[in-house]
């Protein structure tokens, strides 16, 4: 309980600015160290970090905490905003019209294909079957559109983003299951992190996460629960179009008979390859344009619906009593339970509205749901119902065979532009999910493109897209079926459904810690909806949506090698770092000297000195005069304001200039920085962290002026190179550069001289030590930026099970060599880089 307490505590100071007081660890010798275990003071001894578990340390309040860049975004031109900016009553209209086009799409086409696909399976006989039918349509849209996404889901967001893994950074943040082991202490003061966690007083949410910590296997299977889900979703990206647009175009039958299913096929084909080219002009473009399309689509649906039912029979609203569900199933049995695959189709897209929540606000897609897409989506299928109580043998294109005669053409027009939009939803929804799996290490990295200046939550993956149009194209000429196509599509819609009732009901426990009759209710309805519906669509899997279940596991497969071999190389990486030790004693022993200028070590380390380091010393006769470890670290949060981005952290003493800087990012947040810019806000972060440091050192005790004396006085030795530079051979290695106005004379002093040297500078100004460092900074910026880039791999051990070897030494290798580089983020000039691969065996 104790434990929990101050994890409460510490969660409640994110929140806090970075000028109030901070709560830090002190050991034995009363030496300060940040909570994550590494000493920031100039003046702290060396220690190596994989010794601090063993040193016992006391929490005490101090100073104000040193630890962030602390630069807002607009203080440097070009770079990007993570707020969105307040939008104008024209961008509100837009983005209404946005809203219909993104969110809703999906679920707004369900009406050209779900009675199709139903009464395929069981063909009506008696209007009580169009009624029972209906009724099943009816309560379905009720129950998981309406009850379970618009009024409950959708409050599981994470910060705006929907999705499985919002889910999962959801429930990373609240308990410790993530598997890749760089979690710090201090992520939890970004300011998106601060979320109630569980509270003592509830024992059934601290038990929860106490086991999910302590359980390996429960880890395990959350992140492979969160895979198959995104996994589902990536599939639905192929099913959707393939769906949407072949049983639109499937409506030429009705007006021109002369054509054939080869016809809608070639037709479909072209429309997929199409709709695939123009998706990367972006959602901010192409949903300006369609979401009025849409939105008359809507429109029709209800005005189609009204005229049927007053046309035809008005005694469809019967269809509101369940009875008529039971009856359905007792007169047709087994043809009734084959028929709930094609009755859930008339809530595909669910997931689509929460997957592509991004910046729209929960409250507008309740409302747009309840007044719009609901009452449109029931008055359409209560006219189809109304029309097939006449009219029982047309139910192979039940929607335009309902549709009047004269309005024909306009419908099957907007329908068919409906049908492009619903599947430019999957789309955007399968590039968001691929986004925050990369960030979270579970999808290998792939070129993300960012479709809109004004919002970031816009994105287009070339290769995805590519690849999505290749397995569209496939699936659509393989299978023409449309109910074929219809079972595929629920198999990939319904194994995302059962993922996230699964996940949010995790979520209700561990955080919203409500009633526990609540969650089960919740648990038991949804979840065993979802399997009485998975249970139909599997039964025919032999038909051809098999293939869907194929891709779906390669998929699943790709994802869960690339997050395996990504977890064993960090922690490989963490097992190899470099012992502070160790660094001090290769200076003398391989005659390493500081050169002029700024090298940023990017490393994947979140804590300590990466083995890389000590490799790229070992290949080159010199290093920098200011070497700044930088690791790019994803937080679980969908973004990290800008003003807490960087936490900066020294490794060393003052004199051996050597920084930690870990980036942090969101798996939302753009990461698309010019390298001068970046550069920049690094020295005007630098300067700022240092100026706050003196002035917290001020309050401190003097004594670390003697240590630093000491250090900057270890000087002893010097080496001219061949163009008459003179740089420091000091011990331990790593002591600042300077000129050979300084160092000359140094060499030659007496004893005498040195100890009243030593006297002068103890009694030096700390504003003085201050400038002097500050200038050191300006001169090394001077001298340029050079990027240390070191490539870590992996190798199984000749030892190893033939499997590990098979998946990390051909599977994973094929997967890095193939996805995109850390470094292609960088607008780095080749001529300002510097690459040291390294293999590990493991």
């Amino acid at each position: 309980m104790a434990e929990e307490g101050s994890e409460r505590e510490n969660v409640g100071l994110g929140s806090m600015d970075s000028l109030e007081s901070r709560w830090v660890y002190q050991d034995e010798e009363g030496s300060e160290m940040d909570n994550d275990g590494e000493d920031f003071g100039g003046g702290s001894p060396l220690r190596d970090s994989d010794d601090e578990d063993n040193i016992e340390h006391r929490l005490i309040r101090t100073g104000p905490r040193i630890d962030s860049f602390d630069v807002e975004a607009l203080e440097v031109p070009g770079v990007q905003r993570n707020d969105f900016e307040d939008i104008t009553l024209s961008w509100r209209i837009i983005l209404a019209f946005q809203t219909l086009s993104v969110v809703f799409g999906d679920v707004g086409t369900s009406p050209l294909y779900t009675f199709s696909v139903m009464f395929s399976k069981a063909p009506p006989t008696s209007n009580k079957d169009v009624l029972g039918a209906l009724s099943l349509v009816l309560y379905t849209l009720v129950l998981i559109p309406l009850i379970k996404y618009v009024l409950i889901v959708l409050w599981a967001n994470d910060d705006g983003e929907g999705g499985t893994f919002a889910l999962y950074s959801l429930i990373c943040r609240h308990a410790k299951v993530s598997l890749l082991p760089n979690q710090l202490p201090s992520d939890t003061n970004v300011s998106s992190f601060g979320l109630k966690v569980p509270s003592p007083e509830l024992e059934r949410s601290l038990k929860i996460k106490e086991r999910l910590e302590a359980s390996l296997t429960l880890k395990r299977l959350l992140l492979m629960l969160v895979l198959a889900g995104t996994s589902m979703v990536i599939a639905d990206g192929v099913v959707t179009p393939a769906m949407s647009v072949v049983s639109a175009v499937g409506g030429l039958k009705i007006g021109v008979s002369e054509i054939k299913q080869d016809h809608v096929v070639k037709i479909s084909v072209a429309c997929i390859i199409i709709l695939f080219s123009v998706q990367r002009y972006g959602t901010s473009k192409v949903g300006l344009v369609v979401g009025p399309a849409l939105f008359l689509w809507f429109c029709s649906l209800g005005g189609i619906g009204i005229y049927n039912i007053i046309k035809y029979d008005a005694r469809v609203f019967q269809a509101f009593n369940p009875i008529h569900i039971y009856h359905f199933f007792k007169r047709n049995s087994t043809k009734a339970w084959y028929s709930l695959g094609g009755c859930l189709l008339c809530a595909t897209g669910s997931e689509a509205m929460f997957a592509d929540l991004c910046y729209f606000s929960v409250r507008s897609v309740q409302l747009t749901f309840v007044f719009l897409v609901l009452p449109c989506l029931l008055l359409g299928y209560l006219g189809q119902a109304a029309y097939l109580m006449e009219n029982h043998a047309d139910t192979t294109q039940a929607f335009f065979a309902s549709v009047p005669s004269g309005a024909f053409w306009p419908i099957f027009l907007i329908a068919n532009v409906a049908a492009l939009i619903a599947s430019r939803t999957m789309t955007t929804a399968t590039f968001s999910c691929i986004k925050q799996s990369t960030a979270l290490g579970c999808f290998p990295r792939l070129k993300i493109i960012h479709t809109s200046r004004k919002f970031m939550g816009q994105i287009y993956i070339p290769v995805m897209n590519w690849f999505l149009l290749a397995l569209t194209l496939v699936l659509v000429c393989s299978i023409s079926n449309i109910y074929e196509i219809g079972n595929a599509y629920g198999i990939a819609e319904l194994g995302v459904m059962m993922m996230t009732t699964t996940l949010v009901t995790l979520v209700m426990l561990l955080i919203w810690q409500i009633n526990i009759l609540i969650v089960l209710s919740f648990a038991f309805i949804f979840l065993g909806l979802e399997l009485t519906f998975f249970s139909s669509v599997l039964w025919s899997v032999g038909d051809g949506s098999w293939i869907i279940l194929v891709f779906t596991i390669i998929i699943f497969i790709v994802m869960y090698i690339w997050n395996y071999g990504s977890r064993l190389k960090y922690q490989t990486e963490v097992q190899k770092k470099m012992s502070m030790d160790l660094l001090r004693k290769l200076g003398p022993n391989l005659g390493t000297v500081r050169a002029p200028g700024i090298g940023l070590l990017y490393n994947e380390l979140a804590k300590g000195v990466p083995a890389i380091f000590g490799h790229f010393l070992t290949a080159l006769p010199a290093v920098h005069s200011m070497i700044i470890f930088v690791c790019i670290k994803y937080v679980p949060v969908s973004v990290v304001p800008q003003s807490e981005r960087f936490l900066f952290r020294r490794v060393c003493p003052r004199s051996y200039h050597i920084f930690r800087c870990v980036a942090r990012y969101g798996y939302k947040d753009v990461r698309k920085e010019n390298h001068q810019i970046f550069e920049q806000m690094l020295i005007e972060s630098l300067e700022k962290f240092i100026r706050r440091e003196a002035q917290e050192r001020s309050l401190e005790s003097d004594g670390d002026c003697e240590s630093d004396s000491e250090e900057e006085n270890s000087s002893s030795k010097t080496l001219i190179a061949p163009n008459g530079s003179v740089y420091s051979l000091a011990v331990p290695l790593l002591a600042e550069f300077s000129d050979t106005s300084k160092f000359i004379p140094q060499a030659r002093m007496s004893e005498e001289e040195k100890l009243e040297t030593s006297t002068d500078e103890m009694a030096v100004d700390a504003e003085q030590s201050l400038e002097k460092e500050l200038s050191f900074i300006r001169k090394a910026k001077e001298s340029g930026f050079v990027y240390l880039i070191g490539h870590g791999d992996i190798r199984a051990r000749k030892d190893s099970w033939f499997i590990k070897k098979l998946v990390i030494n051909y599977f994973y290798a094929f997967l890095r060599k193939n996805s995109r580089r850390g470094t292609a983020n960088l607008s780095v000039p080749h001529s300002h880089l510097i690459q040291v691969g390294m293999t590990y065996m493991v």
